[in-house]
């Protein structure tokens, strides 16, 4: 992570690539991450979707 994140740039419904755009982690950490599952997240079909609020209330340690 580089800084300060403008959570208000990202969609109320994240996808893994936003996860990975936001950590600044690869693909496979990505899942990893989503698979040991420290925040809730749904799957549709083979798509994850991520609330942006879980997610962020998570990497703020809330």
């Amino acid at each position: 992570m580089n800084g300060k994140i403008n959570i208000g740039k990202y969609p109320e419904v994240l996808t893994p690539k936003h996860i990975q755009e936001i950590l600044d982690i690869g693909e496979r950490q990505t899942y990893e991450l989503l698979l040991s599952k420290p925040f809730h997240y749904v799957r549709v079909g083979r798509m994850y979707k991520i609330s942006r609020e879980t997610f962020f209330k998570w990497l703020n340690g809330s």
